[in-house]
């Protein structure tokens, strides 16, 4: 098998990847890897390929979420249900320093694609494993998606008002956590492989719901010593509620948050709203007044336009922001100044704008240099230079509708 030496730019040049995934934590993870130069291999079946690319808002009959998600990836097809399709995938493992997997734990042990396996073709490399119940539970066998592993965090029972329903947010909020918490996981591994000279593998096992359960902090020693669950609070913090955190109308129909979670920012609104700075000088006074101080910044804002808002806040340092909408995005001066959004050409699309890759390292960048690739347009490339399958193999592979 040839060497592969990657000429990619980033942190992570010369990482080699293999995705087992699909939709959307895995592949995600996998993304955040390819946007930091990792030579990434997305795998997926032929024929119709990923979901992700029949999913989302199209353009002229053109899937857009795929060009996001697919980006900076190889895209080669692979029917798993062959035996010769899973002698590839083996390859594919032995080449790879990161398998990732979404696979049920009794498919991924039929094809050959489970930890055991992994670490008998490939003794140093690194597994993520992404499931809905975690493979160590009683539940490893069971379908979950990511708004299930939201359910099950503890963070859906906490979004909404008091009197609503409990409420998911508005794109695939457990699946992203999982795949950025994914890709942070690969790196602390990768970091123990390149420091112990006695490394032996490494499987990362994670379920959709944990990583929302492990950034609530507060919740389960706070029911373990209080007795407690927190119930919703609609805008406000479900513990320790600032004196002021809410959205608000503006005079000319915009949403506005404002957040001021120190007594010293409390302070600031209250003197903007002209109300008696004595009785909001302590914690305990803000806390008491909250509702009272709310009241007057919603008739406040109310008042006026959102731009006359947002300078009055600005000298009054008082933080606050419209509720941006993808249109605000794409015009914010911050976001340009950031170069959080580029431009690059896609071959169905033409010039195309999407997130640039974040977070930003300014001494060894990473950089976008395609968008989602075709199904299957990287297979010459992948199996015939980097695994060095031959053309006579590679011909019978595609006679048999396996590649």
């Amino acid at each position: 098998m040839e060497d592969h030496t990657s000429t990619r730019q980033g942190q992570l040049a010369g990482l080699k990847v293999v995705e087992f995934a699909h939709v959307v934590a895995g592949p995600l993870a996998g993304g955040m890897l390819a946007d930091q130069g990792a030579d990434v291999v997305h795998v997926e079946p032929p024929g119709d390929g990923d979901a992700a690319r029949a999913m989302g808002p199209r353009r002229d009959g053109v899937p857009l979420w795929f060009k996001v998600a697919g980006r900076n990836k190889r895209s080669v097809t692979l029917d798993l249900h062959h035996e010769s399709g899973r002698e590839v995938a083996r390859e594919l493992v032995a080449w790879a320093d990161v398998v990732i997997v979404t696979l049920r734990a009794g498919r991924l042990r039929a094809w050959g694609l489970d930890w055991e396996a992994v670490h008998a073709l490939n003794p140093r490399a690194i597994l993520l494993q992404i499931s809905g119940f975690g493979a160590t539970s009683s539940r490893a066998d069971a379908p979950g998606f990511g708004k299930m592993g939201e359910a099950r965090s503890g963070v859906v029972h906490l979004t909404g008002f008091p009197e609503g329903p409990p409420v998911h947010t508005g794109f695939s909020h457990g699946d992203a956590v999982t795949g950025l918490m994914g890709a942070f996981a690969v790196l602390a591994a990768l970091h123990r492989r390149n420091t112990d000279p006695d490394f032996d593998g490494e499987w990362i096992d994670l379920a959709l719901f944990e990583p929302l359960y492990r950034l609530v902090e507060w919740q389960i020693i706070a029911y373990d010593q209080l007795g407690t669950a927190p119930e919703r609070a609609g805008n406000q913090l479900a513990v320790a509620p600032a004196a002021v955190i809410n959205t608000y109308r503006s005079g000319d129909g915009d949403w506005l948050t404002v957040t001021s979670a120190t007594t010293r920012s409390v302070r600031n609104v209250v003197r903007l709203l002209g109300l008696p700075d004595a009785e909001f000088a302590t914690v305990e006074q803000q806390h008491a007044g909250r509702d009272r101080l709310d009241a007057a910044l919603r008739e406040w804002i109310a008042g006026r336009p959102s731009a006359v808002c947002l300078e009055e806040f600005e000298r009054a340092e008082v933080v606050a922001s419209r509720v941006f909408t993808a249109a605000d995005i794409a015009a914010d001066p911050v976001y340009a100044e950031r170069e959080d959004i580029i431009t690059i050409d896609d071959p169905d699309l033409g010039p195309v704008r999407m997130q640039a890759v974040i977070p930003h390292f300014r001494r060894t960048p990473g950089a976008v240099w395609r968008t989602g690739p075709a199904l299957g347009e990287d297979n010459a490339l992948v199996y015939g230079e980097w695994l060095g399958i031959d053309d006579k193999r590679l011909a019978r592979l595609e006679d048999d509708d396996v590649i």
